[in-house]
């Protein structure tokens, strides 16, 4: 029993697309700032400040590194949709002082992408295409500069996709864009660290989550790179002492701010043993599922090693995930919109079939937080279920 009075199953865990867990060397390091080096970062007068300053300019040198950007072109936040609420949001009074009101996106961003950009719709009157992929999952470069425009403020595409692992154009697309007025966001949750050499390139405002590379939940970063001289002309969303570059108030969580930097620099230390075993275990996955009737959901030739988005023929996603629930903890999509049993809208956007859409089905995996996975035993269960299917 746990202290909270729960059994701990034996289940493989390949739902790392929704978190991942936090190594336990994270978590030492997250622990020592709570109860050893406790101080507050803002404090002045007294050693425990500095070193909690000194500390989160560390982290912030090394995180702003990993993305080709310099530590004063990075402010810490609790993760990855406030990122992109403060990009998002904040570009918005620059768009109606310019009369540029005019922002391209793809309809398969997170709802921390879409729910932002309806509201400044809706409520400021901003023209938004929402951009749709086509069967690939891959919004082509070509397709968002064919809606590109004088008034265009902002082009806001995600990395890689949550549901499907598809890697989206971001770096070509800022080697163009970064020559024209318009600004480009990206939504890195997914991709930071996994495909680094993208996240170089020359994009304006990267939005990074901690707890999607083995850090604590509740913190994450807004690189706000600069153009020359001058900075992205972003406004704070919300008030009350702007500790990071009057942008984003509060005091600042040294503990999860130095677990992130330590889950990052664990992360580029292994990444390239990461890859091979994420490679590895998928090549065993689809090996193992090729006794099933399945399809691929998204371009293979464009995916990051660890998500896998499939649909079982005649199955239905929902009874699949309820008797596989003691082998394996697997997901029909985004965890923030896992209690609705609507078709993604990910796939729905690919032009997929209602039937292949709500049926789609998540594998994401570390292979270092795998345990006792065996895909022949997964296998079985789906080659069983697909014929007594009704």
């Amino acid at each position: 029993m746990t202290a909270l009075g729960w059994v701990r199953a034996v289940v493989a865990y390949l739902d790392v697309a929704a978190t991942t867990r936090v190594d336990p060397r994270v978590a030492e390091v997250v622990l020592h700032w709570m109860t050893e080096d406790f101080g507050n970062a803002g404090s002045r007068t007294h050693e425990y400040g500095a070193r909690a300053k000194k500390a989160v300019q560390q982290a912030r040198t090394f995180l702003a590194g990993t993305v080709g950007a310099k530590p004063e072109e990075l402010i810490f936040t609790s993760g990855a949709t406030e990122s992109n609420n403060i990009a998002l949001l904040g570009m918005a009074p620059y768009g109606e002082k310019s009369g540029r009101k005019h922002i391209i996106t793809s309809a398969i961003e997170h709802k921390a992408v879409i729910e932002p950009l309806l509201h400044l719709k809706e409520a400021k009157g901003f023209e938004v295409d929402f951009l749709e992929p086509g069967p690939s999952g891959r919004v082509s470069k070509e397709a968002v500069l064919e809606k590109l425009r004088p008034d265009t403020l902002l082009v806001s595409l995600m990395h890689v996709n949550n549901e499907t692992g598809v890697i989206q154009p971001v770096a070509e697309l800022a080697e163009v864009l970064r020559k024209t007025p318009t600004f480009l966001h990206v939504d890195a949750a997914q991709g930071y660290g996994k495909v680094p050499q993208d996240l170089t390139a020359p994009i304006d405002l990267i939005s990074i989550s901690g707890h999607k590379v083995g850090a604590p939940k509740g913190v994450g970063a807004l690189v706000t790179r600069r153009r020359g001289w001058d900075k992205a002309p972003l406004e704070p969303i919300m008030f009350g002492g702007g500790q990071e570059r009057k942008l984003r108030p509060g005091t600042l969580p040294v503990p999860l701010i130095m677990g992130l930097y330590e889950a990052a620099k664990d992360f580029q230390e292994n990444r390239s043993r990461w890859e091979r075993d994420a490679r590895r275990m998928r090549e065993e996955l689809l090996a193992a599922l090729g006794r099933t009737r399945f399809q691929i959901n998204g371009d293979v030739e464009h995916s990051v090693p660890h998500i896998l988005n499939v649909t079982f023929d005649g199955l239905n996603a929902e009874a699949l995930i309820v008797r596989i629930k003691d082998q394996v903890a697997v997901a029909t999509g985004s965890a923030c919109t896992s209690a609705s049993y609507t078709p993604s809208h990910v796939l729905t956007a690919m032009g997929l079939p209602d039937d292949v859409a709500t049926n789609g089905l998540r594998f994401s995996w570390f292979p270092s937080q795998v345990a006792d996975f065996d895909p022949d035993e997964l296998a079985a269960t789906v080659a069983y279920m697909q014929p007594h299917a009704t």
